[in-house]
């Protein structure tokens, strides 16, 4: 049987198709598709473009091409295609991140053109969980960030993401983005930290978020307190605010290497689902 395949941006009208897509593995595509509820479809809007992968006239595969490339629900022909319209298009992304599988496949199609990577983690377990540890108390002094506390919680969140990435956030338009980003998890109060003597000792976000589910990133403890168990309560502490407040699932992706975060999580109660796999560039 023939099977006649395209691509195409997907536009505003195309919402109801891809959410559908989306909907397939909603804790896997939880990053996409909390950008696609909030911000539909429109490119300025979304932060970048939608790619469909249609087979016999059916939605089956989509790439979000923003400030990442991200595969989604893509089989090697999506995968394939999809590869060949971001190298005509020119690298404008700092990372491809995904499901590991479509990730590699994408990065093998792609590297030969916008290679080297400056780093390759490919393998990042998905972890995930849906309910509270029973043997865990949360720790009482992680709570959330109020708007007038940026500049408690920026020093931390710029450490972090160094820390974790390899670069400054600062770096290029002197933070901008990256500040306004936090702003609007701060302000959509999901951002959530212990703050000690008027410093961060351990912080993290609710990031993604959707109805299905939603995801915790940007975990962190000041080097001088780690050893101390306050990623385990506090941990904790931010998975009954996502649980009772945001969705019914939780979850998190890790480097591989990492074994104390990794333990960490499965210590509150995450287990590993999945991988993802990141290029950075």
């Amino acid at each position: 049987m023939l099977t006649t395949t395209t691509t195409k941006v997907l536009e505003p009208g195309d919402i109801e198709a891809a959410l559908a897509v989306l909907g397939r593995d909603p804790v896997a595509n939880a990053f996409v598709a909390a950008r696609v509820q909030v911000a539909g479809l429109d490119p300025w809007r979304l932060g970048g473009e939608m790619w469909g992968w249609y087979a016999d006239g059916r939605l089956e595969s989509l790439c979000y091409a923003g400030a990442n490339l991200v595969p989604i629900c893509a089989g090697p022909e999506a995968v394939r295609a999809f590869a060949d319209r971001a190298r005509r298009a020119g690298r404008r992304c700092s990372s491809i991140v995904g499901p590991a599988e479509a990730t590699a496949a994408l990065w093998s199609l792609l590297e030969p053109h916008w290679g080297p990577a400056r780093e390759v983690r490919a393998h990042q377990p998905l972890m995930v969980t849906r309910s509270m540890p029973a043997d865990i108390e949360p720790d009482p002094l992680v709570r959330r960030i109020r708007k007038d506390e940026m500049e408690v919680i920026m020093p931390a969140c710029v450490a972090m993401f160094t820390e974790e990435v390899g670069v400054s956030p600062l770096a290029g338009d002197g933070g901008l983005l990256y500040q306004a980003r936090v702003a609007e998890l701060v302000g959509s109060g999901r951002s959530f930290a212990r703050i000690e003597d008027g410093r961060v000792v351990f912080k993290a976000e609710i990031g993604a978020a959707t109805p299905q589910a939603c995801q915790i990133q940007g975990v962190w403890v000041a080097p001088e307190h780690r050893g101390r168990g306050l990623s385990v309560t506090g941990m904790a502490a931010v998975l009954r605010y996502a649980l009772a407040e945001v969705s019914p699932v939780v979850s998190l992706y890790v480097n591989d290497y990492n074994a104390a975060a990794r333990a960490a999580y499965r210590r509150v109660g995450f287990e590993e689902t999945g991988a993802f796999m990141s290029v950075l560039f």
